[in-house]
């Protein structure tokens, strides 16, 4: 990957002095940081290999403040970066030095709950766990629910479009919000989405759930409720090569059943997770497969036999099913707890997202295999394998010179091969910094015009989030240089450029 936008230099003591004055004309002192002690703890999101000091840090608590934040900001022609728990994984709140980092964390209120309706509204700063906890007694639940769902925000789940150990059955952010509150780049209040099932005219709510910040600051979430399943079972597959268990993925999806969760874990991740958890599994296996069913027990029972069959015919070596509730989440909690497991065996690990389809997950696997010896580094798979949403963990250390280069590019090389199979080159993360380059082996310089006219219709000064999630035709133009080997593009969709 190629990031060779130099940022600006940095600001001057006196400049961010400045700028503090002006904010704490509006915001109390203690809600504008701009010492850069202050500010270290705002330099990166969770991808923490890209770090950058904001000018300067804003933590207003009130949608006003929020508006005049934008207003000011929009009048003097700075950038402004929103940023939640900063729990993303694509430098998407990677700060601007010389622009303002606006933190929504102490937007932390459950407005209200409407058990009739299953809805709830909630502000940007509610981790969505607290969200399921707070309906918990109505025997309600909000679906989503990433790995680091104790911690993130929904107002970061939108920006991102998040999904989930159980997203395959009941979908992304997108398909469990329908309504937001949003602040544009000039302080106006606008509304997106409806209360009703349905809204009139175009379909906004969709366009920004997933925009990465660079849209508006959503300050106010609608989200739905579901009804807690009245049972649920948990199966543990294990097979003796990860093609096997890719194979069997696609093969429950075909026979008509639709798990409530399907995941995998392959046996590097397994056994990191395992020393760490202590859940049972199997750390002998070249690869795990997680299959929840959920719904009326009856209907539990007989796709539970089912998918036995499924497995068994696809070269499974062993079947564990949860004893009861306390297991299964046991077993879940492992899953859940994969990225920390991994990261106590390396110094450092980067974390891919891509998506393929279900059907070329066990192709797509002993290519990364190959690429990992290749660079030789390891790497752990840990994935949504009901979407096909990959999640590769490439181990390094980033004391030693040059592995995270190489990382990077066996990283790119990952994302490219999804494409190269029919996939993209995210399925929940975001592009941020992290991806903005392989956007230029998947969109053609038209399409990407109309993502920049879109950004230019709510944002025509660029001042949120710039420089994020689209690339220039002059970025990619410069992409396409550097993937030219012996005369030959490596990507014949480059020559477009």
């Amino acid at each position: 990957m190629s990031h060779s936008d130099k940022p600006l230099d940095p600001p001057s003591l006196a400049e961010r002095d400045a700028l503090a004055r002006e904010f704490q004309r509006w915001l109390p002192a203690e809600a504008v940081l701009h010492q850069p002690e202050q500010l270290r703890p705002y330099e990166c999101d969770g991808l923490s290999a890209y770090r950058r000091l904001p000018l300067v840090v804003v933590l207003p608590d009130t949608v006003e403040q929020v508006q005049q934040v934008m207003r000011y900001c929009a009048a003097q022609g700075i950038p402004v970066v929103a940023r939640g728990a900063g729990t993303g994984l694509s430098g998407g709140a990677l700060p601007l030095s010389n622009g303002v980092l606006l933190s929504l964390t102490k937007f932390t209120r459950v407005l209200d709950i409407d058990p009739v309706n299953r809805t709830a509204r909630v502000q940007p700063g509610v981790r969505n766990l607290a969200i399921s906890e707070a309906v918990a007694a109505l025997d309600l639940y909000y679906a989503p629910d990433p790995s680091s769902q104790i911690a993130c925000t929904i107002g970061g789940n939108v920006a991102e479009n998040a999904g989930g150990l159980h997203c395959l059955k009941y979908g992304l952010t997108v398909h469990n919000i329908i309504r937001l509150q949003v602040v544009t780049v000039d302080g106006e209040l606008v509304t997106i989405g409806a209360d009703s099932l349905d809204s009139p005219g175009y379909d906004l709510l969709a366009l920004m759930t997933g925009s990465e910040g660079m849209l508006g600051i959503i300050v106010e979430v609608t989200v739905k409720l579901l009804a807690k399943p009245e049972s649920a079972k948990l199966i543990m597959a294990s097979f003796d090569h990860v093609e096997k268990a890719g194979d069997a993925v696609g093969a429950i999806i075909a026979s008509g059943i639709v798990p409530g969760g399907l995941e995998m874990m392959d046996n590097p991740a397994t056994r990191a997770t395992e020393d760490f958890v202590h859940a049972g599994y199997d750390t002998d296996a070249a690869a795990i497969l997680f299959c929840e069913l959920d719904g009326v027990p009856e209907e539990i029972d007989d796709d539970l036999e089912r998918v036995k069959q499924v497995l068994d015919q696809n070269g499974c070596t062993r079947i564990r099913i949860a004893r009861d509730e306390s297991e299964r989440q046991l077993f879940w909690s492992g899953r859940k707890s994969a990225f920390p497991a991994v990261g106590r065996i390396s110094p450092d690990y980067y974390c891919i997202d891509g998506t393929i389809p279900r059907k070329q997950i066990g192709f797509v696997l002993t290519r990364i295999a190959q690429l990992s010896e290749e660079y030789g580094l390891r790497v752990a798979n840990v994935f949504h394998a009901g979407d096909g949403n990959l999640h590769p963990l490439i181990l390094y250390d980033g004391n030693q010179p040059g592995e995270f280069e190489r990382t990077e590019e066996l990283g790119a090389r990952i994302l490219e091969a999804c494409i190269e199979v029919g996939g993209t080159i995210t399925g929940e993360h975001g592009v941020g910094v992290e991806k903005i380059d392989q956007m230029c082996v998947q969109f053609a310089p038209a399409e990407l015009r109309q993502f920049h006219a879109l950004k230019e219709a709510f944002d025509p000064h660029r001042l949120l989030n710039p420089g994020k999630a689209v690339p220039t035709l002059a970025r990619c133009a410069e992409f396409r240089a550097m993937h030219v080997h012996g005369g030959e593009l490596k990507f014949p969709e480059l020559e477009r450029f």
